[in-house]
């Protein structure tokens, strides 16, 4: 007896599945490892879709782009836009705290030693914290901090203006280390030169940093510096005029820092660039520590 062919309905055919919702059918399959995929795991591919571990994968073969200073590109002055949020937040908490009076100011501020707080009847009531008797956070903290609205409001535009043009150049991390970086130079300038009992506040050091770092790339550009050496010139002559009430020590060590870290970031070269930017940054880094110790040394 032989046996004849049987004929299979529609119904007995069982339709491919999603390989990650096994609930949906589908008939499309990933053109890179051919698992079948519905309509919300589809992404699309240069040719055809593929499935979202495909796509992750091939992410990781595809070389970033970089900026030419090597950086990641950005769409947006994040950084920039984060500080300016940081410094306003301290600024609106010493003003509700009492302003010049808060009590959250002498953690702030730097101060080279320990000052006296005065008890109101002639005496000295309470020793205020100094970067030399173990504040160091202080070195930070100054230029983040500010009571005169119109000494945020300077220094914010400042870096409103220039933040943008040094973070698209250089990419959000780079961007990062060159503010933080010029901050500590200018105060570290302000550890050494200042007098010891006199506190220093502002973002100026780090804005001078910028200014410098900018200069540097300008110049590395060819492009037109004049407007920048004008702007500079004026600082120049406002901290001299000022240079009663406004750091010109914080303004000379940021400005100076900032040229330091911009030839290393703007000039390393090419072949290994952030390895060389990695390692100067970090000398950098390893110089201030190194000459806040001899500071402090030399106080205590």
């Amino acid at each position: 007896m032989t046996d004849e062919p049987t004929a299979v309905t529609p119904q007995e055919v069982t339709a491919p599945r999603c390989y990650r919702h096994t609930d949906r059918e589908t008939y499309i399959r990933c053109q890179r490892c051919g698992r079948p995929i519905c309509p919300d795991c589809m992404r699309q591919a240069s040719v055809g879709f593929q499935c979202p571990e495909c796509v992750r994968e091939g992410a990781k073969t595809v070389r970033q782009p970089r900026t030419a200073f090597g950086g990641r590109p950005v769409g947006d002055a994040l950084v920039t836009q984060v500080l300016i949020g940081i410094n306003a937040v301290v600024f609106v908490l010493l003003l509700i705290t009492g302003g010049s009076g808060s009590d959250l100011l002498p953690r702030l501020w730097l101060s080279p030693e320990s000052l006296c707080q005065s008890d109101g009847i002639g005496g000295c009531g309470a020793l205020l914290p100094g970067v030399a008797d173990g504040a160091f956070w202080q070195l930070v903290t100054s230029y983040f901090t500010h009571v005169q609205v119109w000494h945020i409001g300077f220094n914010m535009l400042a870096l409103y203006v220039l933040g943008p043009q040094l973070e698209g150049l250089l990419g959000r991390v780079r961007f990062l280390a060159l503010y933080l970086l010029a901050g500590l130079c200018g105060s570290l300038a302000v550890y050494w030169l200042s007098p010891v009992n006199q506190p220093t506040v502002g973002a100026s050091g780090a804005i001078f940093g910028l200014m410098g770092a900018l200069l540097v790339v300008a110049v590395k550009l060819r492009a037109n510096v004049q407007a920048l050496l004008g702007l500079l010139a004026v600082n120049a002559l406002i901290t001299v005029i000022g240079a009663g009430y406004i750091s010109w020590q914080g303004h000379l060590g940021g400005f100076l820092g900032g040229v330091l870290l911009g030839l290393v970031l703007f000039y390393a070269p090419q072949r290994h660039r952030t390895l060389w930017q990695a390692l100067g940054l970090g000398t950098v880094a390893v110089l201030i520590v190194l000459g806040v110790v001899l500071r402090t040394l030399a106080l205590t």
